[in-house]
């Protein structure tokens, strides 16, 4: 999940607000920007923090000062955990959005600042919410990859299922390349080759297609679904309730066309207190 604009936006600023007393503060280790619309970045754990790989947390900055106060308030959105629940520190994927109360701020922090994190996890793209299945489909846009970044590293993933197929409908091809680049990276990754089992990442069919720039598969994914190209391409049967699951993050129009979709194949909708066939969560900007 990504920013959610509020009704009142604070004013852009061209870097976070440093304060001394930052609530539930952690500290930035790493910052990567991908395309000038996108970065990831990744910050400490709080040593006490548990989740479950897919779930999100809120994060954030303090806003600017109140001009009549001067009181400061935390400005925060609710963020997609990137990093798998093993992990010790916490990664995020995000957009930039020049005008966008948080994001104005958020792009431009650097390792050593800190943000604002509050430590509790909730979600619906987790295994619980699902049945037993064969084959797992994570259906993405944009920054809605984040939380299958996580379940990508996540061994459950792997030990439930036969086939693991991901597939990122983005508009540019620069904005494939955090989802293709930790792909590839599971292959020479050691600890997870041997604590899940060699060449587990050959469970993996991705399948990146673009609306806009040329690439080698272009096409909104939903389309290339509803033609069986997308089917024949990976080499895979019509989605069916037998034996697949799914998992949905991007936009409110692609869930919902593509949640049509997943009913029409015979799926159900789950959740963590009823597991069925699948569940969806809203990347709020893509």
């Amino acid at each position: 999940m990504t920013e959610m604009r509020p009704v009142t936006e604070a004013a852009p600023q061209t870097a976070p607000v440093k304060t001394l007393a930052l609530p539930d503060a952690q500290t930035v280790t790493f910052v990567k920007h991908w395309t000038d619309r996108l970065f990831s970045f990744r910050v400490s754990r709080p040593a006490s923090m548990r989740f479950r790989s897919g779930e999100f947390v809120m994060i954030g900055l303090m806003g600017d000062p109140d001009p009549k106060t001067g009181k400061q308030k935390p400005l925060l959105r609710a963020y997609s955990i990137a990093s798998p629940s093993w992990d010790e520190e916490l990664e995020f994927y995000s957009i930039k959005v020049q005008d966008g109360p948080l994001t104005s701020k958020l792009q431009h922090i650097q390792p050593g600042d800190e943000i604002i994190l509050r430590p509790k996890p909730v979600g619906t793209l987790v295994h619980d919410a699902l049945l037993p299945g064969k084959r797992i489909w994570f259906f993405a846009t944009g920054t809605g990859f984040a939380p299958f970044a996580s379940l990508l590293r996540e061994p459950q993933t792997y030990e439930d299922y036969d086939e693991v197929i991901i597939t990122h409908t983005c508009r540019q091809v620069g904005e494939l390349t955090y989802g293709a680049e930790l792909i590839e990276s599971l292959k020479t990754d050691e600890m997870l080759n041997e604590l899940i089992g060699e060449g587990f990442w050959k469970k993996i069919k991705y399948y990146p297609t673009t609306t806009r720039e040329e690439s080698p598969k272009m096409g909104r994914i939903t389309d290339l679904m509803r033609s069986g190209e997308a089917f024949a391409d990976l080499g895979v049967p019509q989605i069916n309730p037998d034996n697949d699951r799914a998992m949905v993050c991007g936009n409110l129009a692609f869930n919902l066309e593509i949640k049509e979709m997943l009913e029409g194949y015979g799926l159900v909708e789950g959740a963590n207190s009823n597991p069925q066939h699948y569940v969806v969560e809203k990347a709020f900007l893509d």
